[in-house]
């Protein structure tokens, strides 16, 4: 039984003959390639016509599946929220040592 998906970008799909996960990264309509990638991180691209040969089943992303660019960002915005708050800190001490001066007169 053949199943006939359209690829779509970030679906993962499992090719039943080969027993291979992949998701979709990008579809070109204009030059209808298919860009995807493997689990073991490999990347292809796939004519139409080849990706309409094959026999699909769409599947949930894989457990333990992790995409290095997402990674990298959570790492890059957990930095971010450390430097704000330690400006937060400073800014905090601060606002104290004006609130002292206040008193004082």
């Amino acid at each position: 039984m053949s199943r006939d998906y359209e690829p779509v970008p970030g679906q993962w799909y499992e090719n039943l003959e080969e027993e291979e996960q992949f998701r979709v990264l990008s579809v070109d309509e204009d030059s209808e390639l298919i860009e995807i990638e493997y689990l073991d991180g490999d990347i292809e691209e796939l004519d139409l016509e080849a990706w309409h040969e094959m026999d699909l089943e769409r599947i949930d992303e894989p457990e333990g599946w992790s995409d290095e660019d997402e990674e990298e960002s959570d790492e890059e915005e957990e930095e971010w929220d450390e430097e704000d708050d330690e400006d937060d800190d400073d800014w905090d001490e601060d606002e104290e040592d004006g609130d002292e001066e206040q008193d004082e007169y």
